[in-house]
């Protein structure tokens, strides 16, 4: 899982990285507001921790930024702000949850997986509609065409998932690469390739691509 944390507070930054990066998690962390809106543009994240506080653009314009962008990543504003107005305006904007400094590290894990676990998908529902004729069993992890299983090997599932969970927005090929193939030594070729083949079973127009951009469903 790849974490975007905003902090410009260095002993909350480096204790909260080496935590999560312990537990397995991948960690950008960024001081500056602007300078963490912009790897939020250029990458893909599981989840943000945004601290309000912060050179720049303070947390709350980087959460309405993207918001206003349509990228749905889960955001857990980090503050030692109390005051209902501050609370409301972060939901207002679309954060996922609140922690207030300071917090426990174990609560922050389980908040990071609540949040990610429960925006991937609607988990009140077994099916994702992506389009009229395309649909996600969740439960199954089945893409079904006019509910029919299209048959894909299991990194192109994994692929399709990935991609699914970020529906909307386009995906780079190096993110894709650390995701899908976690990091592994897979060239550029390999990863369009797979591609091609999702494509030939499903629709040409299925994944879209955006040159120097990246890949997109949806």
């Amino acid at each position: 899982m790849k974490i975007l944390l905003l902090e410009d507070d260095y002993l909350y930054s480096i204790t909260i990285k080496d935590f999560l990066e312990d537990n397995g998690y991948r960690v950008d962390t960024y001081e500056d507001g602007q300078d963490a809106l912009d790897a939020i543009y250029n990458n893909s994240y599981d989840a943000l921790l945004l601290d309000i506080r912060v050179p720049t653009l303070d947390g709350y314009e980087v959460l309405k930024s993207i918001r206003e962008y349509n990228i749905e990543t889960p955001a857990i504003i980090l503050t030692s702000l109390t005051d209902i107005d501050d609370l409301s305006r972060g939901y207002e904007l679309g954060c996922s949850d609140y922690l207030r400094k300071p917090f426990e590290l174990k609560e922050l894990k389980y908040r990071l997986e609540h949040v990610v676990k429960s925006e991937i998908f609607d988990t009140s529902k077994d099916i994702l509609e992506i389009d009229t004729l395309y649909k996600y069993d969740i439960k199954n992890e089945r893409l079904l065409k006019a509910s029919k299983e299209v048959d894909l090997s299991q990194i192109e599932k994994k692929l399709v998932y990935f991609l699914l969970k970020n529906r909307g927005y386009y995906v780079s090929i190096d993110t894709l690469q650390e995701n899908v193939w976690n990091g592994k030594d897979v060239t550029y070729a390999d990863i369009r390739m797979c591609i091609k083949r999702i494509r030939e079973k499903s629709d040409k127009d299925f994944i879209k691509t955006k040159k120097m951009v990246g890949y997109k469903i949806g």
